[in-house]
């Protein structure tokens, strides 16, 4: 059996694109917030959580970075996808007769140069499917949702515009994260290793740290810093790295950033989506 993998959001949500290009094999289960999608995996309701981390227009998703290290959870892929925005009628509905358009907040600024240009207010929705499912039971022309393809499939919506968003590369990358770790080399373009990390308490800990990866020529892909508890002095670090722990230049520069730091913990070892490139 495949099993169930779990996302946020509503059916048709991009979460839910996700699950079927990345694992089409298994039985999408959406779940309220991004809490409930760990928890569905902790509890064995579900054998995957996929949970997007960065969109290239809109930036890091807030609040991710913050659950993955307590979620007991292991990355074990990563997906690239690629997020068309669609605007989205009732069934014969005209694009010139569409005054407001209901979507996430992150959508808003990824579209928005259409929107100007057709003079619709957007309006922000909780999600982008629940957007599209109200767009269907409203029932007025007037109001469209902006959404996925999957979401017109879903809901029986007019696709009044097509790939309406600002920038034609935009794509937001997701975790794949499973209760048990997968160290195996896998894949065809590299492993990818995550990990987060506190410094010591002393002067310059961060620069001394970051000094072996430079030195061992491991390519750090990211970088981010937050907050813990809601300490000002407390931050921990997110990283992203190219490369398998058991890769002799990757092992070096962990040791040297374990020497300056007093907590490292791995958070997965996965392969790198070939659309990393």
């Amino acid at each position: 059996m495949p099993g169930r993998i779990a996302f946020q959001g509503e059916p048709g949500a991009y979460s839910h694109q996700a699950c079927r290009e990345k694992r089409p094999d298994m039985e999408a289960l959406p779940c309220r917030t991004f809490e409930d999608v760990i928890e569905a995996v902790r509890k064995g309701d579900a054998e995957l959580a996929m949970l997007p981390v960065e969109n290239s227009t809109y930036g890091r998703v807030a609040d991710i970075h913050r659950l993955l290290p307590s979620s007991g959870l292991h990355i074990v892929d990563e997906a690239f996808v690629r997020v068309h925005i669609n605007l989205l009628g009732v069934r014969g509905a005209k694009l010139a007769n569409v005054r407001e358009a209901l979507c996430h907040l992150v959508l808003l600024p990824q579209c928005g140069e259409f929107l100007r240009e057709h003079g619709i207010n957007g309006l922000v929705s909780p999600d982008n499917a629940r957007a599209a499912r109200e767009v269907s039971e409203r029932g007025d022309p007037s109001v469209a949702a902006l959404a996925s393809d999957l979401a017109a499939e879903i809901y029986g919506l007019d696709i009044l515009a097509r790939h309406i968003e600002d920038h034609d590369r935009n794509t937001t990358r997701f975790l794949l994260m499973s209760r048990e770790a997968d160290f195996k080399r896998r894949g065809t373009a590299g492993m990818i290793t995550s990990f987060v990390f506190r410094v010591r308490n002393i002067p310059a800990a961060l620069y001394k740290a970051m000094g072996g990866f430079a030195t061992n020529g491991v390519n750090m892909t990211k970088l981010e810093s937050y907050m813990v508890d809601g300490s000002f002095s407390a931050t921990q670090f997110y990283a992203d790295i190219e490369g398998h722990p058991d890769d002799r230049h990757v092992q070096l520069a962990l040791d040297e950033l374990d020497y300056f730091t007093s907590e490292i913990r791995v958070l997965g070892v996965y392969p790198a989506d070939p659309r990393r490139r």
